[in-house]
């Protein structure tokens, strides 16, 4: 099992579905906390992708007001049926139950949901029978707690489930049953799911059955893709999902980490999209070749007159905290909130994000976080500059110094190298400082290995753009800079 090293779509975009329409294929990943929610993609080739748009873009569709770090909007399915997109997903912190939105394009605009309020857990799925029926299947949770994949038919256009759920499969064994697929190819329904949980032990395994109810038998050769125990640079490969090609091939997208520093690891940019070629024996699927993008070169983004559609914010919708203001932008605190912060997804390796702000009536700056408990921020007050780290209950200021009108806020993440068995080896340093007329001032520094998704918890990734904690900010320049090569290979 050759797995790829390259993701082709880097950063924190978790839980792939993909579909194809003609010589095209959409992909949808997770957003969890984040607003808008579901970002999708498009693609002509499985390699390179460009966003178009968010499923979830306006607040009569979401609400992630209620949700903590990592909560909110998990898996979703995207499906193209019957001339339409469909996608379906859960937000576990707004109201139980799935949500169900469809599009006539995929860019959007998409429906206000429908409610599926009997189907009580995450990953959901929809997989229509040749006799034009609905079933949806999802991982299930019940008094006991987690209950394995489940399905039941399904009124797309009510919300109303039409059977009582059933059991399908508990899987070959590993911990947590999830990330449902159903698929008609040939004269069987396949059931493709994730299991052992989304971090090293994380696998696909595949059923087969004679209907999208089964019974299902495992494929002898399961798991279909895992990366447990290999020296394989990309880890916690699951979550799957099938598409077949143009020329009557097969791919697979699923998620995976690529963890750096010495053992036992920590991985920073969160769970990012894979995809590998799928080759069919005895009915069977199997892993093929890697599906790769091209070594990547350095990207450089500035933030400009409209809000990529990649920004996001935290808990809200950008708009609610900023908006654009003379030739700048204007970020606002929120009272009661412990920062306001807007952004996007660190997609490399290495990063040098720089902004010049304004601060004469708040505090505020850049910030590098996994979450609100675990960031760097290099703020002004408009008299002082700060660098400080917040690493769980721990806050501390690493230094300061005067604020000035010709000095830019900088943050950088600079991977590590060094022995693979030191303790002291992190995936990178996190650096906070300032440039000016003569070059970069360091204020300070903290190991990546806190801002690591093993340190913090949770299902994303780090993110970095703009915090408010006080009064508002005025933001005259934003530019993200990022390349995957070390440092020592770059020019």
């Amino acid at each position: 099992m050759r797995l790829p090293s390259r993701p082709v779509i880097p950063g924190f975009h978790p839980d792939p579905s993909v579909c194809r329409v003609g010589g095209t294929y959409y992909l949808a990943t997770s957003s969890f906390e984040y607003a808008p929610g579901v970002p999708v993609f498009r693609s002509a080739d499985l390699r390179t992708w460009e966003q178009i748009g968010n499923a979830l873009d306006r607040p009569s569709q979401l609400s992630v007001g209620a949700a903590p770090a990592s909560g909110g909007v998990f898996a979703p399915t995207l499906r193209h049926h019957d001339g339409g997109f469909w996608l379906i997903t859960t937000n576990l912190h707004d109201r139980p139950g799935l949500l169900l939105v469809t599009a006539e394009d995929p860019a959007g605009p998409w429906s206000d949901p429908v409610w599926v309020p009997g189907a009580l857990g995450i990953d959901p799925d929809l997989a229509w029978d040749d006799d034009g029926t609905c079933h949806v299947t999802w991982s299930g949770f019940g008094e006991r707690g987690h209950e394995g994949i489940v399905q039941a038919e399904l009124d797309p256009a009510t919300g109303e489930l039409l059977t009582e759920p059933r059991k399908l499969w508990q899987g070959t064994g590993g911990k947590f049953p999830e990330g449902p697929h159903l698929y008609r190819v040939g004269e069987h329904w396949y059931l493709l799911i994730a299991e052992g949980g989304t971090e090293r032990g994380h696998a696909v395994t595949i059923a087969r059955g004679p209907s999208p109810s089964g019974p299902f038998e495992p494929a002898p050769g399961n798991p279909l893709v895992t990366a447990r125990g290999t020296a394989s640079p990309v880890q916690n490969t699951g979550h799957a999902d099938l598409v077949q090609r143009p020329d009557g091939g097969w791919a697979l997208v699923y998620l995976g980490t690529r963890p750096r520093g010495g053992t036992p690891e920590w991985h920073v940019l969160g769970r990012e999209t894979f995809a590998s070629e799928v080759v069919w024996s005895d009915g069977w699927p199997e892993l093929g070749d890697p599906v790769e993008p091209a070594e990547p070169g350095a990207l450089t983004e500035e933030l400009g007159e409209q809000l990529p559609l990649s920004w996001v914010a935290a808990g809200r919708f950008p708009s609610d905290v900023l908006r654009r203001a003379g030739e700048g932008w204007r970020l606002t605190a929120v009272d009661g909130d412990d920062r306001a912060f807007v952004g996007r997804r660190q997609e490399h390796a290495g990063i040098r994000v720089r902004a010049a702000v304004d601060a004469p009536d708040g505090a505020g700056g850049l910030e590098l976080r996994i979450d609100p408990r675990h960031a760097v921020t290099v703020e002004t007050d408009g008299e002082r500059v700060r660098a400080i780290a917040r690493i769980g209950t721990v806050t501390a200021v690493l230094g300061e110094a005067p604020a000035s009108p010709d000095v830019l806020l900088e943050l950088r993440a600079e991977p590590q190298r060094g022995s693979l068995f030191s303790t002291g080896l992190g995936p990178d340093s996190v650096v906070a400082g300032t440039a000016g007329p003569d070059g970069f001032t360091e204020l300070g520094r903290i190991d990546g290995r806190y801002l690591s998704t093993e340190v913090a918890g949770g299902f994303t990734g780090r993110m970095v753009g703009l915090t408010c904690s006080r009064g508002a900010l005025a933001l005259r320049s934003f530019t993200y800079t990022g390349t995957d090569l070390d440092p020592e290979d770059q020019p």
